[in-house]
């Protein structure tokens, strides 16, 4: 499953090369309840095929009537801009986005866009509203949007991964979820028995130790290590690379009193700092109430997402249950 952005940039790259008129659209501004994030895109065809979304599904179907005259300038419009015009569109409570359209005459930019995301580089496209000029430039911050109504310039990529530590029920429930979310998907899997019966469309299968796993895979600051077989001779190995690493989130198994060990034994046998131990989260997820696995993998993925948006945690991690203990032990 490919993310939002591939979606869009291989839509807009497929339809221009087959000669159709193509708008890309990106959302520059909200305002209120707005239904999609600034930076969200989508690529509408000439014929109306839709790639992408700017809303829930409220705005696409009245978007063609703000699109320019097809100069080939960028251009920029309003949804939702009051009470009456929301309810007409669907916007909840008032909300309001401010879109730039840009009628593409090309596609040899967003096919360079592509292979920076194919090669896990950022790269920033950078649209002239005035003049329609683009250019692209390499970048080393985290993913955002710049946009002042003259200039619109958004960073892409790289995308967010997720290693998975084992390849059990748990894993296939997490791994198929994060995958809707735009992660792209690893499990690691040594033990032959588990590695021949893994199979999932979409998500590699590194049959090597854990801790090659992170060092070649996910140790950049967009990706998480989740370590799910609750044995310490597969996990430990992937925790010691992970939390020393530049990973964004590293989480595994089991109850506090396993975790509580594990931290033990990461710092006297193993020679972690302290400081680095303390990135851990164990027991993992969101105390949720989770009890089987398809509601555990729910509970983790909200955890990976407060910890992306910088949410705090410590009030929810005391607030609730062990979400992980009743899952903990049982065969992976």
């Amino acid at each position: 499953m490919e993310s939002a952005d591939h979606e869009v940039l291989r839509a807009a790259c497929a339809w221009r090369a087959a000669g159709e008129p193509v708008t890309l659209v990106t959302v520059a501004r909200t305002w209120g309840s707005a239904p999609r994030p600034v930076g969200s895109m989508a690529a509408l065809c000439g014929d109306g095929r839709l790639a992408g979304s700017i809303s829930g599904g409220c705005l696409e179907a009245e978007l063609a009537r703000y699109l320019g005259s097809g100069s080939g300038r960028a251009g920029i419009a309003h949804l939702g801009l009051d009470r009456d015009e929301a309810m007409h569109l669907g916007l909840p409570c008032g909300g309001r986005v401010e879109l730039v359209l840009e009628t593409l005459q090309g596609a040899q930019d967003l096919g360079l866009v592509l292979e920076a995301l194919e090669a896990r580089r950022r790269i920033a496209r950078r649209l002239v509203l005035a003049t329609g000029e683009v250019s692209l430039h390499r970048v080393d911050r985290e993913q955002g949007l710049y946009y002042d109504g003259l200039v619109l310039e958004r960073v892409f990529g790289p995308d967010w991964r997720l290693l998975i530590i084992g390849a059990g029920q748990l894993s296939r429930h997490l791994a198929e979820m994060a995958l809707s979310l735009d992660y792209e998907v690893m499990v690691c899997e040594p033990r032959e028995p588990y590695a021949a019966a893994w199979e999932m469309a979409g998500v590699a299968l590194h049959r090597g130790m854990p801790d090659e796993a992170v060092q070649a895979w996910a140790c950049d600051a967009r990706s998480a290590v989740v370590a799910l077989t609750h044995d310490p001779r597969l996990d430990d190995l992937a925790l010691m690379e992970a939390l020393t690493s530049q990973a964004f989130y590293v989480g595994a198994l089991g109850s506090r009193a396993n975790n509580a060990r594990r931290r033990g034994r990461l710092v006297a046998l193993l020679g972690l700092p302290e400081d680095a131990v303390a990135r851990l989260h164990g027991p993992i997820g969101l105390p949720i109430g989770s009890r089987t696995p398809a509601e555990i993998a729910i509970a983790i993925l909200a955890e990976l997402i407060a910890v992306r948006q910088g949410r705090p945690l410590q009030a929810l991690a005391e607030a609730g249950p062990d979400v992980s203990t009743r899952w903990a032990g049982r065969a992976p």
